[in-house]
């Protein structure tokens, strides 16, 4: 049944109980006095006036109850007792007052008893089971319409609202389902549609992204190889050189071989660590080892080291070596000068400073740094690929340490901490 049809049928109802009241209502002006039995008791009153006896009152066929008095307000007599038996308590009960009269002489007046009162009770108590049947009937309508307008509206509306909440959560399995016959039938299944097409779209670009990473990693395996023959071979070149204009050329060489292998291990580890496949093995290490660690990776000689308390720190000697070397990588490349490390132990950590004296960055950048990608503005035109601190802060948080940076008078700092044992 559609709304519109329910819709008429309530008011078809509320109508049909609003007409009955009112014929209720009008019903109770239809009664009154039988003009023709009031005359006809009058007429034999008036003929049996003389010899007028109670137990034998004209009109008892009539069902008329009434009371006759004389000419002077006494009572002649009354087909039963309690009726009224004088002209005020008429009044008061609004009785029917007639004279009676013969030859234009009054003789007396008959008051025929109204029961008024009996009968507005009657026609009261009859109303209000009417108006109290249909005050009921309506009610039970009104809450079976209510519950249908739940089922075929509101119900299916919650339904909605439920599933674009798992859409938008990303549960792209849960199927919208409807009530068969339900109205919303089309409106939900097009929703249905959509969460199909959602679901197959975000599949494919999950195919893509996997597939892309794989390329990316596998592309970088590859070409590694080759890098570190390049390496090797220079390597050798430069010890048995002994022109010094081909040993610079060399190592000119050698040290672009090292950034080209630089870049290629970030993105090799960013496609891995996405792939969840970059492992971290934490291990305990004396910090002696740090200062062999940092000049392994200065190939310029810029760094000036200074000495590194001795402790025991929790680290993954060869993550650590690959976040140290993009930090001093990026000062070569960003600020060119010369490097200060000086380290401290802070509290549970061992703190180590890498100090250049370059320009550093903008205050409002500093935050962005670490995020994938992202390349300050005083990167541009020098190689990379924004990927070397974001992979250092991930290596990091695997070590249980920080990594962090600043501006400082003169200069830019990056801070390493590593979490002592």
């Amino acid at each position: 049944m559609s709304i519109k049809k329910v819709t008429f049928l309530a008011a078809a109802i509320l109508f049909f109980g609003i007409s009955v009241i009112l014929f209720v209502f009008r019903s109770l002006t239809e009664t009154g006095t039988d003009v023709v039995a009031v005359n006809d008791i009058t007429q034999t009153i008036v003929e049996h006036w003389d010899t007028l006896d109670q137990s034998a009152l004209p009109g008892r066929q009539y069902s008329l109850e009434y009371t006759v008095l004389d000419s002077h307000g006494e009572l002649v007599g009354a087909t039963r007792r309690g009726l009224s038996e004088n002209i005020d308590s008429a009044i008061y009960n609004r009785d029917t007052i007639v004279d009676i009269t013969r030859n234009d002489t009054v003789l007396g007046k008959v008051i025929f008893y109204n029961n008024t009162t009996e009968r507005w009770k009657h026609h009261r108590d009859k109303l209000l089971v009417i108006f109290g049947v249909n005050i009921i009937f309506i009610i039970l309508f009104c809450l079976i319409y209510a519950v249908y307008i739940d089922r075929s509206i509101f119900r299916p509306f919650r339904k909605l609202q439920a599933f674009a909440r798992h859409v938008a959560e990303g549960k792209l399995d849960m199927p919208l389902e409807m009530e068969k016959g339900n109205g919303f039938g089309a409106f939900a299944e097009s929703f249905d549609l959509m969460r199909e097409e959602l679901a197959k779209a975000r599949e494919n670009e999950r195919l893509a992204n996997q597939s892309k990473k794989e390329l990316v990693a596998s592309l970088s395996h590859d070409i590694k190889t080759p890098v570190a023959s390049i390496k090797a071979v220079s390597e050798v070149m430069i010890l048995n050189s002994v022109i010094e204009e081909d040993i610079s050329q060399l190592e000119v060489i050698n040290a672009k071989a090292d950034q080209i292998n630089t870049l290629i291990t970030n993105m090799f580890s960013a496609t891995l660590e996405e792939l969840q496949e970059l492992t971290v093995t934490v291990t305990e290490e004396s910090s002696v080892l740090l200062g062999d660690l940092i000049k392994n990776v200065d190939y310029n000689n810029r760094a000036t080291i200074s000495p590194i308390p001795e402790c025991i720190v929790l680290v993954d000697m060869l993550r650590l070596l690959q976040v140290i070397d993009n930090i001093i990588s990026n000062s070569y490349k960003y600020a060119g000068t010369s490097i200060g490390v000086l380290a401290n132990i802070k509290g549970q950590y061992l703190e180590i400073e890498f100090k250049d004296y370059g320009r550093g960055v903008s205050p409002e950048e500093i935050p962005l740094l670490f995020n994938k990608f992202y390349r300050a503005r005083n990167s541009a035109g020098k190689s990379g690929t924004g990927l070397g601190l974001y992979i250092s802060q991930y290596l990091m948080d695997k070590m249980s340490g920080d990594i962090n940076c600043r501006n400082i008078d003169g200069g830019f700092v990056v801070i390493l901490r590593l979490h002592i044992a």
